[in-house]
């Protein structure tokens, strides 16, 4: 007799890893990414971390209250998130 709680589950897309929280501003929702790969407008990123994973478009992106359309590797960016996250939580590309 077959188990009716056998089911297939897809692994969710991952992504390359580009970066990761390294501060959470609360008040405004705005994350703070140290980037390990470049990031762009228009980009999709996936929130990984303790209960949290989701994912959203990138629509701005700031460096030292500068907007900006792309940031490279090595940078830290501020980009308001749909959710709450905290430090350490790693930021993908989908």
């Amino acid at each position: 007799m077959p188990n009716k709680e056998t089911k297939v589950v897809e692994p969710p897309e991952e992504g390359k890893l580009i970066g990761k929280i390294s501060h959470y501003f609360g008040n405004i929702g705005v994350a703070i990414i140290e980037l390990s790969g470049t990031l762009k407008i228009k980009d999709t990123i996936r929130v990984l971390g303790g209960e949290t994973d989701f994912t959203q478009t990138v629509e701005s992106m700031e460096v030292e209250h500068k907007k900006m359309e792309q940031v490279k590797k090595g940078e830290s960016v501020g980009i308001k998130l749909d959710e709450k996250v905290r430090e350490g939580y790693k930021v993908y590309k989908i």
